[in-house]
């Protein structure tokens, strides 16, 4: 009977250990929040931060931050796409977040419309469309979607890779290209919609495919701008001269794209400036497209992107007249492993700069600051 009770008090006594270990443990561990559609996060209550975006204190807002689509333990495939209803939803929310963020916002964020911006967004007179650019965010297949709707060609399957990103061949204006009267008169009328994701992991598809893997042959990235930043960014003086000479054999580390990237003192601009149109792929969402102005119609989001798709068609009118590209499974999903790796040898000081320069993408969308990166 002892010997019986003695194993009941061992088990017990071993049962409280584990709870105190995951206890701590849970201090630890951060799970992302739920997605806009409403399903349950491991461990969050899914109510965003109370945000501050420049002086102004922004009221927080219970509306779960984008996650990727559910997938069955048995089926391995995405969720059901959402009804009309859940979209709606949906979509009140994320424009009502980003209505709430843009009016405490600081006034930089209310700027006019610039050149920068309406050289952003591209045009499509035939359906009264505006879409505006967020580079890394699946722009090309969206570029497709507007040539097949300018009618030239029947399918996005069709259209040719190369003539996408030439803008001299591919017909599409851009919003810039007309005279003021007719640029308010779109921006008045028309459907404008955007696409967003994750701030960091955006910055971490910018840096490999235009400094690690350059798909479409862009050399100056390599040969001009990643020197650049290697000569102003890298500690190392002897190794930043070495790059200087020989700029393939050096690389640009991510960590450098770092410090340029969350640089205030100035420096960043005056390189901003020298490397003209090749920013777009790093600029803010705020920068890109002007959010808290222009007044968009739909926000889609990159994680969510098999659902959001359909109803983004459906509410610029031509939902019958073109199909998106097939999404391949999982490429949208947020990867938290990837942001740790790319990050891991990155300062947290240099994360929380990185972070002040794009806190208004996180806050604005309703993406969660990435606190495992510097807690």
């Amino acid at each position: 009977m002892s010997q019986t009770m003695r194993h009941r008090w061992l088990l017990l006594g071993a049962c409280g250990w584990v709870l105190l270990i995951l206890m701590f443990a849970s201090k630890f561990i951060s799970f992302r929040t739920a997605d806009d559609y409403g399903e349950k996060s491991i461990a969050q209550s899914g109510t965003v931060p109370v945000p501050v975006l420049g002086n102004k204190v922004v009221v927080a807002t219970p509306l779960p931050g984008p996650e990727a689509p559910a997938v069955s333990a048995t089926t391995n495939l995405p969720s059901p796409l959402p009804s009309a209803t859940d979209w709606l939803d949906v979509s009140e929310k994320r424009l009502e977040l980003l209505s709430a963020v843009c009016k405490n916002a600081s006034a930089k964020t209310r700027d006019p419309v610039n050149k920068f911006v309406l050289d952003r967004i591209f045009v499509c007179d035939k359906h009264k469309i505006l879409f505006c650019q967020t580079p890394k965010v699946g722009n090309t297949q969206w570029k497709k979607v507007l040539i097949v709707l300018n009618g030239d060609y029947p399918t996005v399957d069709e259209v040719p890779e190369d003539i996408v990103h030439r803008h001299d061949k591919n017909h599409l204006r851009r919003l810039s290209s007309f005279t003021p009267s007719e640029i308010s008169e779109r921006l008045r009328l028309y459907f404008k919609f955007l696409i967003v994701r994750d701030p960091f992991e955006r910055l971490i598809s910018a840096f490999k495919d235009k400094f690690v893997e350059n798909p479409r042959f862009e050399p100056w990235y390599k040969t001009e701008i990643a020197p650049a930043i290697v000569r102003r960014y890298r500690r190392d003086r002897r190794a930043a001269a070495a790059g200087a000479a020989a700029p393939a054999a050096a690389g640009l580390r991510f960590r450098e794209f770092v410090r340029y990237l969350g640089d205030t003192d100035g420096r960043r601009r005056h390189l901003d400036y020298e490397f003209g149109e090749a920013v777009i792929h790093w600029a803010t969402y705020a920068e890109l497209c002007a959010p808290c102005q222009v007044g968009y119609g739909a926000v889609g989001h990159h994680e969510t992107l098999e659902r959001d798709v359909p109803h983004i068609l459906r509410g610029a009118g031509v939902e019958a007249l073109v199909a998106y590209p097939a999404i391949p499974p999982g490429i949208t999903r947020y990867n938290r492993t990837k942001v740790e790796q790319y990050f891991a040898g990155v300062s947290g000081a240099e994360v929380r700069k990185l972070y002040a320069r794009y806190q208004g993408d996180f806050l604005l969308f309703g993406y969660p600051p990435p606190n495992f990166l510097w807690s």
